[in-house]
């Protein structure tokens, strides 16, 4: 892991791998590079995988100015600094939730920086079930004290979206979201993402945005059983851009995994696309 710092001086963490073409990976609102370990194991062989901490998340720099700094123009400037520090002119971003939201925002302002981009179970209409269940949790430290009691809970949560999936494998995503000390499990993200959210206000209109994409390589991903993106926004923005590669990720909720052979699929024929 690596960290280079941002215009304002916060240290931003990153992860870079692999050789060929560059492909950014830019997380859920409360998650962090660990997200995409799945999809760098599949993958990380055939492709330049970079990973991302975005402010506030994983082993990034916290925001001393939360309501100003958690937002995603402020993010889409982190990602556009990043690849400048490397020397990337394109990348293709593969965005999950709010990684999502900020590619969709960079073909609007650095369309020109998009080589490709892949949306994970993310589009311009957000469901505000999908909210309201990301604000049960958002900020607030597990009850759980181990790994082994937050997969449980894992399990009993998303019993509905992600049947199948038994503890065993939750506590492999549970390691990925938190960390444990001595007598308890800690969140590896920034608390105040909470107040920076509720400050938002309700979401934007994102189709001018997803609008943008229409001239980018783009492929989307939908849970079968997303709660944050339903099947009629997903049909919509099939409609907008014909050519966007599409498929539906069965027996998963928010968001897939990315080791699915769905999603793997996708990945690879969006690679194909852009060559």
């Amino acid at each position: 892991m690596k960290h280079f710092s941002a215009s304002d001086g916060l240290q931003i963490a990153y992860d870079d791998r692999g050789e060929g073409t560059p492909v950014l990976c830019l997380p859920g609102l409360t998650r962090d590079m660990r997200d995409f370990e799945p999809l760098l194991a599949a993958r990380g062989q055939t492709a330049r995988i970079i990973r991302m901490d975005l402010r506030g998340r994983g082993e990034s720099d916290w925001d001393p100015n939360p309501l100003q700094g958690y937002t995603v123009p402020v993010e889409a400037r982190d990602v556009l600094e990043l690849l400048d520090h490397l020397g990337i002119s394109r990348a293709v971003i593969v965005g999950t939730s709010r990684g999502g939201i900020i590619a969709m925002y960079l073909a609007a302002i650095a369309k020109q920086r998009l080589a490709g981009v892949l949306l994970n179970d993310i589009g311009p209409t957000i469901e505000q079930a999908g909210l309201d269940a990301i604000m049960t949790y958002l900020g607030k430290r597990p009850a759980a004290k181990t790994y082994e009691q937050a997969a449980q809970g894992l399990a009993r949560f998303y019993a509905r979206a992600f049947p199948g999936v038994d503890a065993a494998q939750w506590q492999v995503w549970a390691r990925r979201w938190y960390d444990q000390d001595a007598d308890a499990l800690q969140l590896r993200y920034d608390p105040a993402l909470r107040d920076a959210s509720e400050a938002g206000g309700p979401a934007p209109d994102l189709w001018p945005l997803f609008a943008e994409l229409g001239q980018v390589p783009l492929a989307a991903l939908r849970g079968e059983n997303s709660d944050l993106l339903s099947e009629r926004t997903f049909t919509a923005m099939k409609a907008m851009h014909a050519s966007m590669i599409t498929a539906t990720v069965p027996d998963r909720g928010h968001v897939p995994f990315l080791d699915e052979e769905e999603s793997l699929t996708t990945f690879d024929r969006l690679m194909e696309e852009i060559g």
